[in-house]
Formats: structure tokens, sequence, C-alpha cells
């Protein structure tokens, strides 16, 4: 699938104010054309990785402000992954089989007892980790109430499945929650899906978890969408929890400022 993407994201500011240090996470882990245009203009920019193999854009400014502007554009084919086996060690997966490096992906803290035996159930009702993996994911679809939250953190996977509500980061939480319960290195993915999510038709950041399959490597999922991730999603930035993917980071000096943050994002894709 070809993808091109514009995303504009604008901050503007009740008075003047000085910017720090900024981290953009906005640049598809896979190569492809990109271009950035930042008002004001940087006096610095770097280019590299993080420790999760992310591409990273460091930039730094100096004077005042009262605007921050960012445009990235960029294109790029996306592909259709070769097929995931139907037959893999039974769950919860032994650690013997995980790549110690994976380590990170693992569970970190305990997502607490109702997770557990929402995990539990659904991998005592299929027969390998596919089967779990694809159970949970529609499960998720069909029994959440799914919407777009506009501001706040992932919600926990706890509060998730409590609810019964939540957007796409919050349905990825409680994803990568149940996956490592059963011993599935799981983690957050930040970036863009081809299909409009709103009634509107307006476009917005996506997030979805991936699974390491041992021999097949990281595998994508949707639970937003009931679906597993093929050629329409690109990634931006991947880490163990939505923390190490924020698109923008950064901070500003100002007195009593006040700030509007206003975005759009256009996304082509075609087979």
């Amino acid at each position: 699938m070809r993808f091109s993407v514009r995303h504009t994201t604008s901050y503007h500011y009740s008075a003047p104010i000085r910017l720090g240090p900024h981290q953009l996470r906005l640049m598809p882990r896979a190569e492809c054309t990109f271009l950035l245009e930042v008002t004001p203009p940087p006096v610095s920019r770097r280019e590299g990785r993080d420790s999760w193999g992310n591409r990273v854009i460091e930039l730094e400014f100096a004077g005042d402000t009262q605007v921050f502007s960012i445009e990235t554009q960029f294109s790029l084919d996306t592909t259709v992954p070769h097929s995931l086996p139907s037959g893999l060690p039974p769950l919860p997966w032994p650690a013997e089989i995980i790549d110690p490096a994976l380590t990170p992906f693992l569970m970190a803290e305990d997502p607490g007892p109702e997770v557990r035996r929402f995990a539990e159930g659904l991998a005592q009702g299929t027969g390998s980790a596919i089967a779990f993996l694809v159970a949970l994911n529609e499960t998720l679809y069909t029994r959440t109430d799914r919407h777009i939250r506009m501001e706040g953190n992932a919600r926990s996977a706890a509060e998730t499945l409590a609810t019964g509500r939540g957007a796409c980061r919050d349905l990825t939480e409680l994803f990568i929650a149940a996956a490592r319960c059963q011993g599935i290195p799981a983690r957050f993915v930040s970036g863009y899906q081809a299909h409009s999510e709103s009634p509107d038709g307006r476009r917005h950041l996506h997030a979805w978890p991936e699974v390491h399959i041992p021999g097949y490597g990281w595998r994508g999922f949707d639970p937003t969408h009931g679906r597993p991730v093929t050629d329409g999603h690109v990634a931006l930035a991947v880490a163990p929890s939505q923390a190490g993917t924020m698109p923008i980071e950064g901070s500003f000096w100002g007195g009593a400022v006040s700030s509007t943050l206003d975005y759009d994002i256009s996304i082509r894709a075609a087979e």
C-alpha cells in the first residue's frame, strides 16, 4: 500500500515564551522520503535513534516566540507480512523460549487480578498462542465502547477492562497486559492507519500493540478495528509502554501563559 501523510501540529501561546529542547518521534521507522518544517526555525537539529530503534529528531531553539508549529510530510510503501503459524508452544509461554533481549517487553508490573483472570480465561478457551491473540483482539473490539479521547495518557489495563470503554491507546495497554500475562512479549506502537476512525472523517494518530512471535518477529494487532495489522498501518515509534512513543516531547519557559493546540493530519493510502 502506498502511504502519503501530511501532519501539522501548532501551539499558540498567549504571551511570548522561550522553547526548550524538543524531541520528535514523527519519522516512520521504515526508510522513506521525509520533510520537516518547524516554526520558529531551530538553531540546531540532530537525527538519531533511541534505545528502542525509533528515529528521533532533536531540536534546540533560541529567542522568544508565540507560535510553535511542526509540519511533516512523507511517502512510503507498506507490504503484507507473511502468514503466522497456527501452532505454537502452549500458554503461558515458558521463559526459555523468549530471547533475553525481549525482557523489557514482558511484565513490568502486575496489572491486577481481574486482568490476569481475563487473560487466563481467554487462553483456556484457545488451542494456541495465535488463537489466543486473535481471540484477545476480537474480544476487545466487540466488548469495548471504543471512542476517540483527545487528552490524557493511556489508562491502566485494569480501568479499561472494568469500564469497557477506551481510546486506541487504552485498548493497546490492555492488550499488552493480557499478552504479557501469558508470557508473550508485547510493545506499544504509535503511528498512522489507512482508514478514518471518526464520523467526520478527521484523521488522528493511532496506537496498536505488537507481540513477538519466535521465528516470525514482531507482529501487530489492532483491537480498535478488530483485525491483525497488515499493510494498512505505518509505525512511528515503539516502546514497552506509551511513554516511550510520545510524538513530541519538550518544554517552554514563560510567565502566566496559556496555550492552545491544533493539529491536522491528511492521509492518502492506495493499493
